[in-house]
């Protein structure tokens, strides 16, 4: 049997707890539970040891198996690994039980996140993996971001200058951007500039490059109207704003596609055909690849000063606790993040 993937000195990666009421705890107990048959990189969890416990133990009974959780240090980590589930403590304790979010949890998600930043920032870990948040329930204890991505901005600020994160949603099959993100339709017109666009792609394709080791990225970029506008007659977006965006990508020696209509960008021959799909909107990234690889997605946040991945997928209540979640895209973006942290060394 092949032993987890721990190479020497290598940093552990800090995977944080997510909602405690939802699925992250047990994609992640069943992760480390099958680190040695998948050669998993090594991780700790950040969290409340006590919690964890707690739910490792709902776990065990219904998969028949034993947990153990060792208490650890990020650097005590990686050894740890191989027997027990590494717990780094974040000071925050979590109460909600399996499927009942309780804002009075919310602090333990959060600083869960603050502490992987600053684990990873310290040069204590290799990348930043989050589990699934609700943001409702954070809503509630007076979180102010849309999501993930625009805290882990905020967390990534350096001399008061916050970089712009970009969401990347990531298969093998498949990788896709949107260049507005967690806002209503209505206001991602408001948002879309041609700026924008050209900040968006020059820094998918400096990542492909320097992360993923695509040499010269073939990056594909969709209309944002029916038709890709119909040269006008259904919209005027694609040649007001796209265009002009993409000639300024293409003179910085950018290889960029279109725009294309989007109904025609993701069968599988078009798919061949780029390294990227970057898409005007939310839905209009994320529907194709939750279609094609709903289970192993990976959510990427490019324009970090750090590598973070997550699982494509919600918090799950309705399956918490019942060790029925599947921790596909868990380990998927635990295995990417490592990737792209050795391309990074």
């Amino acid at each position: 049997m092949a032993q987890s993937s721990i190479e020497p000195g290598a940093k552990p990666l800090a995977l944080t707890l997510g909602e405690p009421a939802g699925i992250g705890p047990d994609i992640t107990i069943a992760a480390w539970l099958r680190r040695r048959e998948l050669n998993l990189p090594a991780f700790y969890l950040l969290g409340d040891e006590a919690f964890i416990a707690r739910r490792a133990k709902i776990i065990a009974r219904a998969l028949g198996d034993g947990i153990r959780i060792a208490a650890v240090s990020p650097g005590e980590a990686a050894a740890a690994f191989a027997d027990a589930l590494p717990v780094v403590a974040t000071g925050e304790s979590a109460t909600a039980e399996p499927g009942k979010p309780d804002a009075a949890s919310a602090p333990a998600a959060l600083a869960s996140i603050r502490q992987a930043v600053a684990d990873v920032r310290a040069g204590r870990a290799s990348a930043v993996v989050t589990n699934p948040i609700a943001k409702s329930v954070l809503y509630r204890a007076g979180f102010r971001h849309p999501g993930h991505t625009e805290f882990l901005a905020e967390l990534a600020a350096a001399d008061g200058r916050v970089p712009q994160p970009v969401m990347m949603l990531w298969s093998p099959r498949l990788a896709v951007v949107p260049v507005t993100i967690h806002v209503s339709l209505r206001e991602a017109l408001g948002q879309l500039t041609s700026e924008l666009i050209v900040s968006t792609v020059r820094i998918v394709a400096r990542e492909l490059t320097s992360r993923f080791g695509i040499a010269r990225p073939r990056i594909a970029v969709s209309g944002l109207n029916p038709h890709a506008g119909e040269d006008g007659s259904l919209g005027h977006e694609e040649q007001t704003v796209i265009a002009p965006a993409l000639k300024t990508l293409r003179s910085d020696g950018i290889e960029t596609r279109g725009p294309l209509p989007a109904d025609t960008m993701f069968h599988e021959a078009a798919r061949s055909s780029y390294d990227c799909a970057v898409c005007m909107y939310h839905d209009q990234a994320l529907i194709p690849i939750k279609t094609v690889a709903f289970d192993d997605a990976v959510n990427v946040t490019l324009g970090l000063p750090f590598i973070r991945t997550s699982p494509d997928h919600g918090t799950a209540f309705d399956i918490a606790g019942t060790a029925r979640a599947n921790p596909a895209s868990l380990i998927a973006a635990l295995k990417l993040a490592s990737r792209m942290a050795a391309a990074n060394s």
